[in-house]
């Protein structure tokens, strides 16, 4: 008989601490309704008992202990069916009971009360910035899935289309200047769909929005309070962060995530999760004991000989990804958000880890990225990598891939900043990044393997990258030590805020240069939010916790940097009109190769070790009819003028000025920046040009 018929015989009249119990589902991990009861479900391969302790909501103690009857454990699992509950008044944790051989990874303890790993939503973290009312102890909530996800489609953007913006769900609304009803939440997200569509992206990447405490590593610098604003220090993998919400979603909790999802789906916006599988929130022997550490600490934890842990993290812990319970941990994690949310991707935080073998050496095959790359529920989402990890693991070009795995490519990053800010020796890097980054992947891996990006989350924002010659992390309270030396970034004359005319007109064309190169690169293009428009967190280049004005987007600069917005807008639209800048399409009819370089003159490929001029052309059939899309991009680094020679155009076409950073109207085709087939290119400027048919 199926288990499934079971529920519906008579119920037994055999009863713990009071309430009907029987076998539950086994197959089914965490709380799941059934008719008449809820399933409670949890593992643990050394645990020797279990029991299951049911809280009033909101309470610290459980008004009722239900130990695991000896017919409620089949193998290492742990299932009971609890009839005549109310889910919407009560809570759950687990206590465990087992060894404690801390010399072999084993810490039991049956006093604590334990957060279930599969638990659909935490309780006391729905008030941003309030601590849990129960202290350490985190509970759980039984969830009614009752979301109707009817005729909704993933429209999915193919990989080499997406322009994909990075932002914290907090911080986007927060500031009293976005205007929304909702600051700070899923639906205030949602209120700025209209803004989203005008920008013209298609795809927003979500920092983290798995359950986390903001409030776990509180402290006071400067007269404010500092959290963990970022969220990459997961509590639950199953729960989205109810901090996020504009109201309480008692028994319901996801709903109105579910409804951003479907409704930006509509609107043709994918929606990818940044998911930190790497770590959890309980770091070291020294942090927090609340899940993970009482069920199997020596599996879910990479451990020394000696039973310390690994940090390969670098916030105290690190997962065990590649121990078959850990592996189908991750990949049921994975696919409930595929099935239950309809997301169309993730990104991976420091990836590496994911490929590192219990003993903490990279494997040459990780099942893990495997298993990923060829499951069936995630096959047609985007599996992007952040090849890299804290324990100094680089993987950018050479992650394992199974042709579905692209990768944040940190190379590109590094190569544009310092070419566009004018260093020497980096045109030919430049040159390799924009067009795909050949030297990195294999021709039939390109255009899908490389998310290209000068600014994220990590680092300065794109405004910042011309006001600082330096970190300002004064304000995160370690002495300015956190963050990263290496930014590759130039205040154009002074450091920070100026009122002075030209270093502004300066900083404002430095931003177009990257936005033009960027949005003319093969690959993903992603930025920052708030980038478009010249947000600053002056200077702060780690703000993981700042919440408040350094991370709040500020939508006062959209009205003052209009400009840019525009500018950065006419630039999305323009990669979608072109798609030869996308990807290798059919041959063009002229001949012309795919790709071709005219560094400064026609069909000169070569730069030397000096050299802060190039000219690509990306050249192929256009979608909409048989004629040929010719883009050539022209960029000079120098701070000097040049002039770069295009090719002459195949008969029955001619160039035409698409657009021109240094000109005060970017898109006017008759700004006086060519004349016949040479761009006049202003010291650190960037232009483009393209075919058109002659009448």
């Amino acid at each position: 008989m199926e288990q499934s018929e079971k529920l519906f015989l008579p119920v037994s009249n055999e009863k713990t601490a009071g309430f009907r119990v029987r076998p539950g589902l086994f197959l089914t991990n965490g709380a799941v309704l059934v008719p008449g009861g809820v399933s409670f479900t949890i593992h643990s391969v050394y645990a020797t008992g279990c029991e299951l302790c049911l809280f009033r909501r909101g309470e610290t103690e459980p008004f009722a202990v239900l130990p695991f009857p000896q017919d409620c454990r089949v193998g290492h699992t742990y299932s009971m069916i609890v009839f005549d509950l109310d889910i919407d008044e009560i809570e759950y944790a687990y206590r465990v009971d087992g060894p404690y051989d801390p010399d072999r990874g084993l810490i039991f303890d049956k006093s604590r009360y334990l957060l279930d790993p599969y638990a659909r939503a935490v309780t006391g973290q729905s008030v941003w910035g309030s601590r849990n009312p129960a202290g350490s102890a985190y509970h759980a909530r039984v969830v009614k899935d009752t979301f109707d996800w009817a005729g909704f489609v993933n429209h999915r953007v193919p990989f080499q289309d997406m322009v994909i913006y990075e932002m914290h769900v907090r911080g986007f609304t927060r500031h009293e200047s976005s205007g929304v009803k909702n600051p700070g939440t899923f639906a205030g997200l949602l209120e700025k769909l209209p803004y989203l569509k005008k920008l013209g992206v298609n795809t927003v990447e979500l920092m983290p929005v798995f359950e986390f405490d903001e409030t776990a590593d509180e402290r006071t610098v400067g007269g404010k309070k500092l959290l963990n604003y970022w969220g990459y220090n997961t509590v639950c993998f199953f729960a989205p962060n109810t901090g996020y919400t504009a109201a309480v979603e008692y028994n319901r909790e996801g709903t109105e995530l579910k409804e951003m999802i479907r409704t930006l789906n509509a609107n043709g916006i994918d929606v990818i999760l940044d998911v930190v599988l790497n770590h959890t929130a309980e770091g070291d022997h020294r942090g927090p004991f609340f899940s993970f550490k009482g069920l199997d600490n020596n599996i879910y934890y990479m451990l020394t000989p000696d039973g310390c842990y690994y940090n390969f993290s670098g916030v105290g812990n690190t997962l065990n990804c590649n121990h078959p319970v850990v592996r189908q941990f991750i990949l049921d994690c994975l696919r409930y958000w595929v099935v239950e949310y309809r997301v169309d991707g993730f990104r991976f935080d420091l990836a590496s880890i994911l490929g590192r073998g219990e003993d903490g050496g990279p494997l040459s095959r990780p099942p893990l990225l495997e298993s990923l790359a060829y499951d069936p529920i995630l096959g047609h989402v985007k599996l992007i990598a952040e090849a890299w990890d804290a324990g100094g693991l680089y993987q950018v070009g050479s992650f394992p891939d199974w042709n579905r795995w692209a990768e944040w490519n940190g190379r590109y990053r590094d190569d544009l900043r310092r070419f566009l800010k004018g260093d020497g020796g980096m045109a030919q890097a430049a040159v390799q990044r924009i067009i795909g980054s050949p030297d990195l992947y294999q021709p039939d891996k390109r255009p899908n393997a490389s998310v290209n990006f000068i600014t994220c989350h990590d680092g300065f924002t794109l405004h910042d990258l011309y006001a600082y010659n330096q970190k300002h992390n004064e304000a995160n309270g370690w002495n300015n030590t956190d963050g990263s030396d290496a930014n590759y970034s130039w205040n154009c004359g002074t450091e920070g805020f100026t009122e002075d005319p030209d270093i502004l007109t300066l900083r404002e064309k430095m931003c177009r240069n990257a936005f033009a190169v960027l949005l003319c690169s093969r690959g993903a293009a992603m930025f920052l939010a708030g980038d478009e428009f010249g947000n600053s967190q002056y200077g702060n280049n780690n703000t993981y916790c700042q919440d408040n004005e350094i991370s709040w987007l500020d939508w006062s600069d959209l009205e003052r940097n209009a400009g840019l917005f525009d500018f950065v807008s006419r630039m999305i639209a323009f990669r979608k009109e072109h798609p030869v800048l996308r990807g290798p399409g059919e041959s063009a009819a002229c001949g012309w190769p795919d790709i071709s370089f005219h560094h400064g003159v026609p069909w000169n490929s070569q730069t030397d070790e000096n050299a802060r001029q190039i000219g690509i052309l990306f050249c192929g059939r256009k979608e909409s009819d048989t004629g040929d899309d010719g883009v050539f991009l022209a960029v000079n680094a120098h701070w000097e003028p040049h002039t770069q020679t295009l090719p002459k155009a195949p008969g029955g076409y001619r160039w035409k000025l698409a657009f021109h950073t240094a000109s005060p109207a970017p898109f006017d085709p008759e700004a006086g920046m060519m004349e016949d087939e040479v761009l006049f290119m202003d010291a650190r400027s960037a232009a483009a040009a393209v075919l058109e048919r002659c009448e």
